[in-house]
């Protein structure tokens, strides 16, 4: 079992720089559309915010996986390969919106703290442990 933990090691860490980098993008992205400048684009649209974040992110992540944490994997046709990548992660931004969901419109904690905690650490969060699991098991697989 060890052995098999430290085998994931260097995935692991690929997988983690490149979700750190389309992190950025996916929270920064959601922070200028709902709050930067006097007027911002999707103010009360926190959803669909999220929404257009998380797909920016998750294209950079594509490419970032496939090139580099998974370059050794090719063992799908590409067609097949990103149609799962972006099924995945649709649920995986579904994770994260519901997050948001249940804090901004069930639970009423609607500052942009309470947003970004439920949107981008829980969300995200989740999100992230789901994605390593399927990537390797159904996307990039051998």
């Amino acid at each position: 079992m060890l052995d098999r933990i430290v085998r994931l090691i260097p995935e692991a860490s690929k997988f983690l720089t490149v979700g750190a980098f389309a992190y950025v993008i996916d929270t920064g992205l959601f922070n200028l559309l709902r709050y930067v400048g006097d007027n911002p684009i999707l103010d009360d649209k926190p959803l669909t915010a999220k929404v257009i974040s998380a797909t920016a992110a998750t294209l950079f992540a594509y490419f970032g996986n496939k090139q580099w944490t998974y370059a050794s994997r090719s063992g799908r046709k590409i067609p097949q390969e990103i149609f799962l990548f972006f099924i995945l992660n649709a649920v995986a931004m579904a994770i994260a919106v519901l997050c948001l969901f249940i804090s901004h419109y069930v639970l009423q904690f609607t500052s942009p703290l309470a947003d970004n905690i439920a949107a981008n650490v829980i969300g995200v969060g989740l999100g992230t442990l789901f994605r390593f699991v399927t990537y390797r098991r159904w996307v990039f697989v051998r």
